[in-house]
């Protein structure tokens, strides 16, 4: 009896340890106090100078734009790298399998540096586009990674049939290739949004004057003293990613009814 309840009492203490801290948080944006350990009633004052702090919104939209840009770009990229690296023969692929999941194992902060000395080498002005340039530079990778799975259980004998049928390759590609593997490429593209949008350390390197993402401007706002406002951003942003989470299972539940 106590060993079957062993398993319960761990997943509980994991839930806890990850959820505790995010409910805190959420309860300390309506805190109407300065101080985390005391309550000063419930007050959605620092959501309203959330609203009015400029420079937050200017990084929250760096971020959008770079993580936009960026995704799309390695979304695109990463794929294609995928039907390369699928069809190269056995050793071919393995070279190449390694030089495209490098990004994956070498640290950010090796990567941040590297890049750095290579902009700088190539006299390039570190801002936004710079950040941009490095974002798809480790996202590609995951994107390849994610679509190159899903091809390695791909039924070439579909497009083979069709192409027996007289479609081209285009319209093989447009609508064979493509939608089986749009799950995929989608979840590659989530990936790459997600990553892009979360890093710090590889932009704290790269990112210029005016370049400032959300990430970093977090960072340089708890380095010099947190704020309740950051408390009400992170809400916003936990708000909607747990809205974006239910329209997608609410669309997926629609898809398969």
């Amino acid at each position: 009896m106590k060993r079957s309840r062993i398993p319960l009492l761990t997943t509980l203490a994991l839930l806890l340890f990850f959820y505790v801290p995010i409910i805190v948080l959420v309860i300390d944006s309506f805190n109407g106090s300065r101080f985390a350990g005391t309550w000063g009633g419930f007050s959605v004052k620092w959501y309203a100078k959330l609203l009015q702090e400029r420079e937050i919104w200017q990084a929250v939209r760096n971020s959008m734009v770079v993580a936009v840009a960026a995704t799309f770009c390695s979304t695109v990229i990463g794929t294609c790298a995928a039907f390369a690296l699928h069809s190269f023969d056995t050793r071919l692929q393995r070279v190449h399998n390694m030089l495209i999941y490098t990004p994956l194992v070498v640290p950010e902060i090796l990567m941040g540096i590297s890049l750095l000395l290579l902009f700088i080498g190539l006299k390039i002005p570190l801002g936004l586009f710079t950040v941009f340039l490095a974002h798809v530079t480790f996202c590609i990778s995951y994107v390849a990674m994610v679509v190159l799975a899903r091809l390695q259980d791909f039924d070439f004998t579909l497009v083979e049939a069709a192409q027996d049928l007289g479609a081209s390759n285009w319209i093989c590609l447009r609508r064979i290739v493509l939608p089986l593997l749009a799950p995929g490429i989608l979840a590659g593209a989530l990936l790459a949004f997600t990553l892009s949008l979360d890093d710090f350390v590889i932009t704290f390197f790269v990112a210029g004057p005016g370049a400032t993402t959300l990430p970093v401007l977090v960072y340089s706002m708890i380095k010099h003293g947190a704020t309740p406002v950051i408390n009400a951003l992170s809400t916003l942003l936990l708000a909607v990613t747990f809205a974006v989470v239910v329209i997608a299972q609410r669309l997926a539940q629609e898809k398969h009814t």
